[in-house]
Parts: C-alpha cells; structure tokens; sequence
C-alpha cells in the first residue's frame, strides 16, 4: 500500500493533458460483447477499474491486446460463464456486464458490485428494464440472475433519472427484438459516447442525450472503432485544483460544453476562464467569492465534482453552501478536511463551508473523488507535507497524477505506508 505526499503551497502552472473518460469506458468495455468481430477502443485511460474489466473480458475468453492508450477487444470467442465473485465484484460499474451478456446470450450472472463506498446505489431500475424486456431476475446468495428465452422490445419509463440504467437498458435492447424505448432517460455525454459506439457496431439508436432514447433492435453487430470522449470529471478537477492553487493551467484535449456548469461557478467566484476549441485555461486570482452550489443531475453541476469543489470553496471569503440533490450521503470528505482545520459544517444534503487557511495533515480517502479533493486542499497548505492514504482509490479515476502534477509544478509524490 501507498500514500500519497504533498508539499502544498505551490501555484500550478503549465498544461496537462486529460484522458478518455472512466465513466464512458467502464460502459464502452462490456459493450464490445456484444460485438461478433473485433473491437478497437481509443483515448483509453489507464486506470485501475479499466485494468479490472480486460480482467472480466479475458475472464469470458475475449482476447484482449494493448497499445499504448488503445486496446482491441475480439469478442468472437466469448462463452457465457457466471461470474459470481471474482474481478466483478471490485468495480461498481460490474453491473453493466448484466446489460451486455444479457444482449449477446440471453442469460447472466453477476455478483453484486463493489467500488467506492459513499453511498449504496440500488439497481431496482436496471431490474425494471430487463424484466419489461422478458428477462427473468433473481437475486440468490448475492449474486444477480437473469434469463430470458427472447429479449422483446418495450416502453420502459425510468423512475430515477439512472445514467447506469440507461446504459444498461441500451446494452440489452439493442440485440432485442423489435423496439424500445427509455423515458426519463439520463442525458450524461457518456451515454451518447455509448450509443456513439453502438451505432458504429450496427445498431440503431436515436435520442440519446436526450430524455427519451429509442431502440431499434437488430440481429447481430460487428466489431468497429472508436475514441472515447474526454474525461469532464478529470477535467474539471484540474480545473479547480489551477483555481486553488492560484495557477494559470492549460486543461487540453476536452469538449468545453461538458463543463459549463463547472465554469460558470468558477467565473462566479472570480476566477478567470478562457474557452477555446478543445482546451479550457483558467487562470487563479488573489480573492474569490463565496458562492452556492447545487449538485444535480446533468446537464447541472455534476455531483462527482462536489467533493474536489468543497476544498476550493475553503479558499474564498466567507460562507458558501454546496448541496447535493444527486447523493445524500456524499460528504464523507468532510471529516477529513476538518481534520486540515477547514471549517465546515454538515446540515441534511447541504455543507456550510467557511473560508480559511488549511493545514497539513494525515488524512484518508475515503472514495474516489473525496481522495481528489484531498489532494487539492493538500496543494492549497502552505507549509508542511499531507499525508493522504487510500491513494488506491484515487487511481480508479486519475491515471498519470503524480506525473502530471509534478509537470504542473507540484512537489508530490508516493511513499510506502
């Protein structure tokens, strides 16, 4: 085990380069299933949930070959085999294997997921839309069922706006007979980068980004490319970790629309932020405002960047909210901060954050993004060297930090616990 050592206090300065998006490839990976020929998925990031899938797809007896930020998936030989336990159950987004092997065989079982634990996130949508498309669901001894003789096309409304479910659905009804189509549907760009993919393979899919997705079923797909959309998530995490540390970054390589709700709560707090075509630089300032922020479902800030944003919001004067509507139990960072003399406060869906100096500390990650808003409020401490733990857990969403931060002009770096 690692933990990750911060000498804070530095401006970051320079431009980074963002990666292919955790949330569309962990989708993008089990979708390739579905396929009867060869796969080829570019822009991927080297994260440790990425590693775990080829685990799941070589598992299933897909061969699979990497070459440098590519890699080829043949899922011609693939078998149906349950997979109760195993690499499945080290990745939330496991779940999305029911949706593939569902669509290619008909019949699946898959242990129940793992991930970061901030919070449970119920299926109970995801078993909606499989049983409206015939498939029978059981739940025995923590493992998933599901089967169906044919997998027929329906209307199906989604009673939480699920980006899972969505993508889900679309993985089982795009080899279903006849048509479907999803209400409420989520909007994230991953589930357009998703039906991008599948409509390469062959499928037709009309709607996505949109509150209702229509599926056209078809017999067979095929194997083609693809590039995976940036990383909005990683993005914006340099983004307030150049805002924090008073910087002048380059974000390069990103779809600046996936990240105006972010921008315009920087530009809010006095922040400067410059567009360009595939590139965001944003430059840090003396004195930021107070702000509120509500977290919701996309397009509206999204609640991944809640945590990274609870530790800028410790740098401006005064009082900011930030609330979350999407997840009620995610401020499992907060305690941590506290630790680093933040002065914050939890009320129902809401943090109450005062502005102040922060102080070096040994903290602990205790999910993903908390572990990047760690690792911003460490950058912002102007003397001594945080101690973050959990360092693993950061890793599921952030390849090559370490590097890219010391690039940025950061002094970080990992060390045995």
């Amino acid at each position: 085990m690692e933990k990750l050592m911060i000498s804070g206090g530095r401006p970051l300065k320079g431009t980074v380069q963002i990666s292919g998006a955790k949330n569309s490839a962990i989708a993008l990976l089990p979708a390739a299933i579905l396929a009867e020929s060869e796969v080829a998925l570019d822009n991927l990031p080297h994260l440790s949930d990425v590693a775990v899938y080829t685990e799941i797809l070589e598992e299933l007896g897909a061969t699979v070959t990497w070459q440098d930020s590519q890699i080829k998936i043949d899922p011609s030989q693939i078998r149906s085999i349950p997979m109760p336990n195993g690499p499945v159950k080290k990745l939330r987004a496991s779940y999305y294997m029911m949706g593939a092997m569902l669509g290619r065989f008909g019949e699946a079982t898959i242990g129940l997921p793992g991930g970061c634990n901030f919070e449970p996130r119920p299926i109970d949508q995801h078993i909606k839309g499989f049983e409206a498309l015939g498939a029978t669901v059981t739940n025995e001894h923590g493992s998933i069922h599901l089967k169906a003789k044919e997998l027929r096309g329906a209307k199906i409304y989604l009673d939480v706006c699920s980006v899972g479910a969505t993508i889900n659905i679309m993985l089982a009804a795009a080899r279903a007979k006849g048509s479907t189509i999803i209400e409420n549907a989520a909007k994230e760009p991953e589930i357009i980068d998703v039906a991008t993919l599948l409509n390469a393979m062959g499928a037709s899919i009309k709607g996505a980004g949109t509150e209702t997705i229509r599926i056209e079923g078809v017999k067979e797909l095929r194997g083609c490319r693809h590039s995976i959309i940036p990383d909005r998530i990683q993005a914006g995490t340099y983004m307030i970790a150049a805002a924090a540390t008073r910087g002048d970054m380059i974000i390069d390589g990103v779809i600046p629309k996936h990240l105006e709700a972010l921008t315009a709560k920087l530009i809010e707090m006095g922040v400067s932020v410059e567009e360009m075509d595939e590139s965001i630089r944003v430059l840090g300032a003396s004195k930021y405002e107070h702000v509120d922020v509500k977290a919701l479902i996309y397009p509206g800030f999204p609640t991944d960047m809640q945590s990274p944003m609870t530790s800028l919001l410790t740098q401006a004067e005064g009082v900011s909210v930030l609330s979350d509507f999407v997840y009620s139990n995610r401020f499992k960072h907060v305690p941590e901060l506290i630790r680093m003399g933040a002065k914050i406060r939890v009320e129902g869906r809401s943090a109450i954050i005062e502005g102040g100096e922060l102080n070096a500390a040994k903290v602990k990650a205790t999910d993903l993004r908390a572990g990047a808003a760690l690792v911003i409020a460490g950058l912002t401490v102007k003397d001594g060297v945080t101690e973050i733990s959990g360092v693993e857990l950061i890793d599921r969403g952030y390849d090559h930090l370490v590097t890219n931060l010391r690039a940025l002009g950061a002094d970080v770096w990992r060390q045995a616990e």
